[in-house]
C-alpha cells in the first residue's frame, strides 16, 4: 500500500498539469486531482501492479471531469443575483498591464547586485541568508543592496519623488517665469506706450 503511494506521488504534476488544461481554473483542477486521488485510492484494488500508473490514474481523472461537466449540464447553474453581482462587471486592468511593464523597466535599470537580491527575496520569497549564501556575500550586504534597490524602485516607479528629478522640474520652472526686474520693465513700456498713444 505504502508502495502504491510512493508511485503516486511524482505522477500528481502531470495530473495537476491535465487537469488545469481540461478546466483552466488552477482552483478546480487542484479539486479535480484531489478527487482523482481519493477515488485512486479507494478503488487501488482495482490496479493491477506492473500495469501503466500514469494511464490508470489520467483515465479516472478524466472520467471525474466528465462526470462533473455532465453533473453540472443536468443541474444547471443555480447562482443567486445577490451573491454574484459584484462580479457582473469587470473593471479594466490596463493599468495593471502597465504598471508590470513599468516595474520590469525600472528593474532592468537597476544595478546587477541590487537586481539579484530584489528578485530572490521579493520575488523567489528566499530568506536573507538563503540569499546571501546563493550570491555569496554576508547577510547585512543583502539587506543593504535590498534596501537601496526598494528606493531606486521607488523613485524610477514615480512612487517616491526624485530629488534630482524635482531640482531640475524647478529650475525650468523657474526659468519660465518671468522675474521681478522684467515685469518692472514691461509695466514701465506699458506706461510709455500708454503716453505715447
Amino acid at each position: 500500500m505504502t508502495d502504491l503511494y510512493k508511485k503516486i506521488e511524482p505522477e500528481i504534476p502531470r495530473l495537476r498539469r491535465y487537469a488545469r488544461a481540461l478546466t483552466r481554473d488552477a482552483v478546480a483542477a487542484d479539486d479535480l486531482v484531489q478527487d482523482c486521488l481519493v477515488r485512486g485510492l479507494a478503488k487501488q484494488h482495482l490496479w493491477r501492479d506492473g500495469t501503466d500508473l500514469r494511464a490508470w490514474l489520467f483515465t479516472i481523472l478524466h472520467n471525474q471531469y466528465v462526470n462533473q461537466v455532465r453533473r453540472a449540464v443536468r443541474e444547471g447553474a443555480a447562482v443567486a443575483l445577490s451573491e454574484n453581482e459584484p462580479s457582473l462587471t469587470r473593471g479594466p486592468d490596463q493599468g495593471q498591464r502597465l504598471e508590470l511593464r513599468d516595474l520590469d523597466h525600472a528593474l532592468a535599470r537597476l544595478p546587477e547586485e541590487q537586481r539579484a537580491v530584489i528578485l530572490l527575496v521579493g520575488l523567489e520569497g528566499m530568506r536573507y541568508e538563503g540569499v546571501a549564501e546563493i550570491i555569496g556575500v554576508p547577510v547585512g550586504t543583502v539587506r543593504s543592496r535590498l534596501s537601496r534597490g526598494r528606493e531606486a524602485l521607488r523613485r524610477l516607479m514615480g512612487i517616491v519623488p526624485d530629488r534630482q528629478a524635482e531640482a531640475i522640474m524647478a529650475r525650468r520652472a523657474a526659468a519660465r517665469r518671468p522675474s521681478a526686474q522684467s515685469l518692472r520693465d514691461d509695466r514701465r513700456a506699458g506706461r510709455a506706450n500708454h503716453r505715447a498713444a
